[in-house]
């Protein structure tokens, strides 16, 4: 049995004989060196570089517990969900996802393109980089992938067998706990804000009924909603991006879900960024630019999204029924009322729960984190509660301006 045939949580020293034990890549006389540069806490991802040449791949690997050693397990399947769905990605909208080079289900390990000649999305806004193209590229890939993976594109027998394919249970829960229900009741006391906060949130979040209601409705929607394959944590740390264009990684979570999922992180997002440059970034022209296109992108990531997916609507729709005057207006309405939804869930969980986001934490003043997270919180609850109201991008930005 060779050394790699039985799955062990490989490091650094482990990395260049795997590489060049598995798959041809570097040229036999090629000078790799390795370098452990991932930052989440699911997986280990190593940089694999030829020192002659440049030339490098991304090692992507799954531990069966955080990195974290919390004692919690999870899944090494998210790797081969995180691998294949990059692939089928790759063939709904191209260019728009990393490379995958190969997937080794004993190792539980990923070999893909490195995108080195990118930067992850939120380092970028949180140094105020504008990105013209983002609404129209992130709505593309969107409604490329999701639309094309619902019944109403796809034979429903392949897409049930898709449904059992990507499952994810574990990642999952993860989501049902820290977005849905954590954030609205603080049930596993590990929920934590800034001191000036709490009263706040005591009485603005835990002790408002009406949107623990309307929370828990979400909630076994995202359960009960296999509506289409989601990326399931599309936010701007998942998108890398430069000058010309973005790649969207990162799917560990993927699953069958409501499609308005995927919108709704890319709208929460852009709101942290947005007061993440009210708190911190000086007045001025460049703040004033700033501002206006992450009102932009809030805006035309629901309207282009909505253009797009009627557009494609008629070009992919194959269901007889779906096809019915009247239907496709039906079901898009209510993808972007799940979004209005989601996105205020997001939002109020990354104030509230246990995974901030550097938006908020960078605000080091807590009275001025306060009032920016105590607008955030104005904001979701709206949107959550006044969902189905909800239909264009002016509207949610409409909500976001009145809180300012």
């Amino acid at each position: 049995m060779g050394r790699f045939d039985r799955y062990f949580l490989m490091e650094c020293n482990d990395i260049v004989e795997y590489v060049l034990q598995k798959y041809e890549i570097f040229a036999e006389d090629a000078e790799l060196s390795v370098e452990e540069i991932g930052d989440g806490n699911l997986n280990y991802v190593f940089r694999v570089q030829d020192e002659k040449n440049g030339a490098s791949v991304i090692l992507k690997h799954s531990g069966i517990e955080t990195r974290a050693k919390s004692g919690r397990h999870v899944d090494t399947d998210r790797n081969r969900i995180e691998a294949e769905i990059l692939m089928l990605q790759d063939k709904y909208v191209s260019g728009y996802v990393p490379r995958v080079y190969g997937y080794d289900p004993v190792m539980c390990c990923m070999v893909m393109e490195d995108l080195k000649n990118y930067e992850v999305m939120r380092g970028a806004l949180l140094k105020f980089s504008i990105y013209p193209f983002f609404a129209d590229q992130i709505t593309t890939y969107m409604v490329n992938c999701l639309l094309a993976t619902t019944d109403i594109v796809m034979d429903h027998k392949e897409k049930k067998q898709l449904v059992k394919s990507y499952v994810n249970p574990d990642l999952c829960t993860i989501t049902e706990q820290l977005v849905y229900s954590e954030p609205f009741g603080n049930f596993a006391g590990k929920n934590y804000v800034v001191d000036e906060l709490k009263d706040y949130v005591e009485k603005e979040v835990y002790a408002d009924q009406d949107l623990k209601l309307e929370a828990a409705k979400m909630k076994f929607g995202f359960m009960e909603h296999a509506q289409a394959l989601i990326h399931g944590d599309l936010h701007s740390g998942s998108i890398f991006i430069n000058s010309k264009g973005l790649k969207v990684f990162d799917p560990e979570f993927a699953f069958y879900g409501p499609m308005g999922y995927d919108l709704a992180n890319v709208v929460a997002h852009m709101i942290f960024a947005k007061f993440h440059s009210i708190a911190l970034q000086k007045e001025g022209r460049d703040k004033e630019k700033f501002q206006e296109w992450i009102d932009s992108v809030i805006r035309e990531s629901v309207d282009l999204f909505k253009d797009k997916f009627t557009k494609r609507y008629d070009e992919l729709c194959t269901d007889c029924m779906a096809k019915t005057e009247g239907f496709k207006e039906y079901y898009l309405e209510g993808v972007i009322h799940d979004a209005a939804g989601i996105a205020g869930c997001e939002l109020i969980r990354r104030v509230v729960g246990v995974a901030k986001v550097k938006d908020l934490t960078e605000i080091k003043d807590n009275i001025l984190r306060m009032e920016q997270e105590k607008k955030i919180i104005s904001i979701a609850k709206e949107f959550i509660k006044n969902r189905e109201k909800i239909s264009s991008g002016q509207q949610f930005l409409g909500i976001v301006k009145k809180n300012l």
